[in-house]
């Protein structure tokens, strides 16, 4: 018996490339928010990291379920490209006042790993963004008219 494969609508969540980048994400940010408990950093840092890790825990476990497609009266992927840019602004703002001071190892490290987590939520929310385009296979992908004939 030959092994099943699925189409490439059918392809999990999981293992997909915007999979992959928000638990990337994920991970950076948990590491970040580690970073900021040991190191004993200000409650705000802790508290928007870790309020970070558990929206982004909720949207990973939105899209293993599929519950994107059961309920749909949010149009979830606007949700998720407004939570990207929230989310990078925070993670920015964050790691830049943590960077400043004269600060102990651990707060330093959780301020890098917050700068990273902010690149990937802006790679995240152009991933995001170019799936909502009507044209997604981008503007430098296209066939000229005379290679059509």
């Amino acid at each position: 018996m030959q092994p099943v494969k699925l189409k490439s609508k059918h392809r999990s969540f999981c293992f997909s490339v915007k999979g992959h980048v928000k638990m990337l994400r994920l991970a950076l940010t948990v590491t970040s928010m580690t970073f900021f408990i040991l190191a004993q950093a200000p409650e705000p840092y802790i508290v928007i990291t870790g309020f970070e890790v558990t929206v982004i825990f909720f949207f990973i476990i939105l899209y293993m379920l599929r519950l994107d497609r059961v309920i749909d009266c949010l149009f979830w992927p606007l949700l998720d490209i407004i939570n990207s840019l929230v989310t990078a602004v925070f993670m920015i703002v964050i790691s830049v006042l943590a960077l400043m001071p004269e600060t102990t190892t651990f707060t330093v490290l959780g301020g890098m790993f917050g700068l990273l987590a902010a690149v990937c939520c802006i790679a995240d929310g152009a991933l995001i963004y170019r799936k909502l385009l009507f044209n997604p296979s981008g503007p430098y992908q296209k066939t000229a008219v005379h290679d059509k004939l």
